[in-house]
């Protein structure tokens, strides 16, 4: 699959993230109208808030920056496959379509293990109301790399 810019970014974002120490390999970008309209790294560990996902944090600006508690017609790239809180976060934002990069299973070798959560959710992703589109996983996974080399790291 060809490189898609939005994706790219998601990566970019997540990697300056590790290296700089301020948060987890995680990172999300909100496109509406072919117009990034906002961005959101991993701060669970910079803000101590368990809730500062790359994805809450980028729908929050996004929702900000438009004046709605919904994306309507937004599509959201993220380095990873959402965790159930953000999945939860993006049912409730209603996007049009959600592209990920690394899986769940990507994470939990990285250490981010859900999967006692992820049991809970037992549809498949064909079967979900809006659509989870694989994308960029090779690339994605430079994100998890970065992540184990960074002396900065916090482990959580």
């Amino acid at each position: 699959m060809a490189e898609n810019p939005y994706m790219a970014r998601a990566i970019e974002l997540a990697i300056e993230n590790v290296r700089s120490g301020r948060g987890g390999p995680f990172g999300a970008v909100i496109v509406k109208d072919g117009r990034i309209i906002a961005t959101g790294t991993n701060q669970v560990t910079s803000t101590n808030d368990p809730t500062a996902h790359a994805e809450v944090v980028a729908i929050r600006a996004a929702c900000a920056a438009l004046g709605t508690f919904q994306l309507d017609r937004c599509d959201i790239y993220t380095t990873c496959e959402p965790c159930p809180m953000c999945l939860g976060a993006i049912y409730w934002a209603r996007p049009h379509r959600v592209f990920f990069g690394g899986t769940a299973g990507d994470a939990a070798e990285a250490g981010f293990d859900d999967a006692f959560i992820c049991q809970q959710l037992g549809v498949p992703l064909a079967d979900r109301k809006i659509l989870f589109v694989p994308l960029m996983r090779e690339e994605a996974l430079a994100c998890f790399r970065a992540w184990a080399a960074s002396p900065n790291r916090i482990n959580y």
